[in-house]
């Protein structure tokens, strides 16, 4: 007998077995990522979701904390076709529901066709389906978690020290480590800044660079970040990933879009538009630049066209959709770090090819 259940906002309900137990809700997602489960499930961007995996089995080297991209799992539950104990166990022990024993494939085949969507899960001794119902009536749209940044974001501001070479200040807006680790292994002491901060304690620390971070939700949602932005822009060298460049591209006044399902997983094709090269990349959004304003597009998504790299010269912006940090994922593209770094010491030149 089934002792969880899973509501779809198109009407149906799965039956599932309950790994970790639990209520909840969220907007459903999946990934096609086969490895990092551990870095997907500690993927601060993935906030007020439900992870989706659509590999078979998930847990099939263990659960390691030095792999973790946060001090904490950030989905609302995670769903697979089977998960292995040491998943559960850290699932549970994380009060994250877990359910497996159903057809993903039809989940995720559900998702590419009508985009991503509310889902209710009841896990444990008295679920019901009716109990996975209830929760899928109370879930929200993801534009409306208009607080989502302060569920992420540092409360207060803390140094990762890399030598002192650079000075960089990375707003926080639901950062992956490995970004602030990806710096500091390049020489840089990146100063790590709620995602919230003013322009004047920015300035105050005189950095080289400024960083927006990935991080969860509708990038209209980061009001703070945008107007720090605009504020700064074309006195300090900015960069930005993922969500970050969904903020930068508004500070400068373009404009983003909801995804049908977005980009999640590690083997995504982007072309540079002036080299043409193609590298494998790393994403994980909802929520894509549908115009750049005043920014130049100069990479793109070879499945869909969308952007996947901006810059300015003039004012010396750098940005990336996609994680060129990559963990997990292929590494063609950590020289974006290398440019980001270049691009300080140079003030106002922004490198003139992306890799």
């Amino acid at each position: 007998m089934a002792d969880a259940y899973v509501a779809l906002a198109d009407g149906r309900v799965f039956e599932a077995r309950a790994r970790a137990p639990g209520r909840t809700r969220g907007e459903l997602v999946f990934t096609t990522a086969y490895t990092g489960y551990e870095e997907s499930l500690t993927d601060p961007s993935y906030e007020e979701q439900v992870l989706t995996f659509s590999y078979p089995l998930i847990g099939n080297y263990g659960v390691r904390d030095e792999r973790f991209e946060s001090d904490r799992v950030h989905p609302n539950a995670a769903i697979a076709r089977e998960f292995t104990d040491d998943v559960a166990e850290w699932l549970e022990s994380e009060g994250v529901p877990a359910v497996d024993h159903l057809d993903t494939r039809d989940i995720v085949t559900s998702v590419r066709e009508e985009g991503a969507m509310a889902c209710g899960i009841a896990a444990g001794p008295d679920a019901t389906p009716e109990a996975a119902k209830e929760e899928l009536a109370q879930c929200v749209e993801m534009s409306d978690h208009l607080d989502i940044g302060k569920q992420v974001s540092t409360d207060e501001p803390y140094t990762v020290e890399g030598g002192g070479e650079y000075d960089v200040a990375l707003v926080d807006c639901g950062m992956k480590g490995s970004i602030s680790s990806s710096l500091a292994e390049r020489g840089a002491d990146v100063h790590v800044l709620p995602y919230d901060v003013d322009a004047e304690t920015v300035t105050d620390l005189d950095p080289d660079v400024l960083f927006i971070s990935n991080g969860p939700g509708d990038p209209a949602n980061f009001e703070s970040a945008q107007a720090l932005v605009e504020e700064l822009s074309g006195e300090i060298p900015l960069a930005g990933i993922c969500l970050g460049q969904q903020i930068v591209a508004r500070a400068f006044g373009g404009d983003t879009e909801k995804m049908a399902f977005g980009h999640h997983g590690i083997n995504q094709p982007v072309r540079d538009l002036e080299t043409g090269q193609v590298v494998m990349t790393t994403q994980n959004h909802g929520y894509s630049v549908a115009d750049p304003g005043d920014l130049q597009v100069t990479q793109v998504n070879v499945n869909d066209d969308t952007a996947e790299g901006l810059k300015s010269n003039e004012c010396a912006v750098v940005t990336r959709q996609y994680h060129p940090e990559a963990n997990p994922g292929p590494h063609d593209s950590l020289s974006f770090f290398d440019d980001v770094l270049e691009m300080a010491e140079n003030g106002s030149r922004t490198p003139a090819t992306a890799d």
